[in-house]
């Protein structure tokens, strides 16, 4: 299967607004041979990660909009703009291997535009992309409504954000303390002529200055390594499990946080749960429970129910709440495309719903650590802010670190170039409820 044709399958449904790139990449991964494999991901993820410009760039060439049944010619136009704009690649090869998928594709009669249009682009590129830049969408390579929404929260950061999301994001390990140290982890890796640092902010943390396969570095298979970005590092030591404790990891997957409080964790002295919505995504979870010598119950079930609870309250809850997931678009660069305005706003409401179902499952001076992989407020501080003003047993605890920037609730990472994801954490502590206690 050609490469080209390949990225086509896994981005047009996208175009059409369904599914992810992580999943229909992984459908189309399966049937390529391995020599194309990462020309395949360079193309999606690459068309994703400049796709604001793209569009632009195409709708600016074509004149017609391309009708939803064509929606596979307009993802092959994108692919070919985004070789011809982005990458080392021979202009003449780009041209001709792109035109080649049409027939691939069964859209001959799509021959001529596709060849049209990647013509005239590589004639004229200088002068479309001088006109398109006062365009602030194709400046900044973002939503415009994504643009303004960010420029309200962070009127001083905005720009830097935006930068941030463009840039590759590193690889970074976890370092499973119990079985090696970073140190020593350092060393051999510098061994392998691989160059890493250890992370600023997590002690558990390491940073590889280049992608590599992680299933060839030393300690994967006897579980000392695992690959979690830094800021969601950070949970465990926010939830900071103790022995003899009920602790519930909810929203776990992708379980990178459960899988990090079970390595801190005796297990025949603290009991930790997980809870996830849907059976698929469980099942990535416990791929990791062999590898690194783990297990733990998880639930399948809705974390804005009951049903599933067993009555004994938690101790600590983490809340990994669904979210727009805005402070990891360097990763899911297809968020861009993705993701509406609007979303925030049902998000919003699902966080809510959930916050309040989780805070009835907690003990009695039990601490709910909320978190998010969201940089808008509405998602976080705000979230915080009216639910502590909606429940008067919650109180929020400052969080002392020297990460992230402290808000009035809670503490807000922004994505960083070669460090961590932008991330929102906050905690909560229950108390009795005094107004029910007052004498009448």
């Amino acid at each position: 299967m050609n490469s080209r044709y390949l990225a086509v399958k896994a981005l047009t449904p996208l175009l059409n607004h369904n599914g992810s790139l992580k999943y229909s990449l992984k459908q189309q991964l399966q049937v390529c041979p391995d020599e194309q494999k990462p020309l395949l991901q360079q193309l999606c993820y690459g068309s994703m990660r400049y796709y604001n410009q793209l569009e632009l760039i195409v709708d600016e060439l074509v004149s017609k909009p391309m009708k939803r049944k064509d929606q596979d010619i307009k993802a092959l136009l994108i692919i070919g703009i985004y070789q011809l704009y982005k990458l080392n690649i021979a202009d003449h090869a780009v041209i001709n291997q792109t035109v080649d998928v049409c027939e691939q594709l069964k859209k001959s009669w799509a021959t001529s535009l596709v060849n049209a249009t990647l013509r005239t682009f590589q004639r004229q590129q200088e002068q479309l992309l001088e006109k398109l830049n006062a365009n602030n969408s194709f400046k900044f390579n973002h939503p415009d409504w994504f643009i303004e929404k960010l420029k309200h929260n962070w009127p001083n950061r905005w720009e830097q954000i935006l930068q941030a999301n463009d840039e590759h994001p590193p690889l970074t390990l976890r370092v499973n303390l119990n079985k090696v140290s970073r140190e020593t982890l350092i060393s051999e890796l510098k061994e392998m002529d691989i160059d890493s640092i250890a992370t600023e902010h997590s002690k558990y943390g390491v940073t590889l200055t280049k992608a590599t396969d992680v299933t060839k570095l030393p300690g994967w298979d006897e579980g000392h390594i695992s690959v979690q970005d830094e800021a969601a590092q950070l949970a465990a030591e926010l939830v900071n499990p103790l022995p003899n404790q009920n602790i519930l990891d909810a929203c776990s997957a992708p379980g990178g946080k459960l899988l990090h409080l079970l390595e801190l964790t005796d297990c025949g002295l603290t009991r930790i749960q997980g809870l996830e919505l849907e059976e698929h995504r469980v099942e990535r979870i416990k791929e990791n429970f062999f590898r690194l010598d783990l297990d733990c119950h998880i639930h399948i079930a809705d974390a804005a129910s009951k049903t599933w609870w067993d009555e004994k309250p938690f101790n600590t809850i983490l809340l990994d709440a669904p979210c727009s997931a805005t402070g990891v678009i360097r990763r899911n660069p297809d968020i861009k495309l993705l993701r509406r305005a609007e979303d925030i706003h049902s998000t919003a409401k699902l966080q809510r719903a959930i916050l309040q179902n989780m805070w009835e499952m907690l003990a009695d001076k039990g601490r709910l650590v909320y978190a998010t992989c969201s940089i808008f407020a509405q998602e976080n501080e705000k979230m915080i802010a009216s639910f502590v003003k909606a429940n008067t047993d919650a109180t929020h605890i400052e969080i002392e670190a020297d990460w992230g920037e402290k808000r009035a609730y809670g503490r807000q990472l922004f994505p960083q170039n070669g460090a961590n994801d932008g991330f929102y954490y906050a905690v909560l502590e229950k108390s009795v409820d005094q107004t029910n206690s007052l004498p009448t």
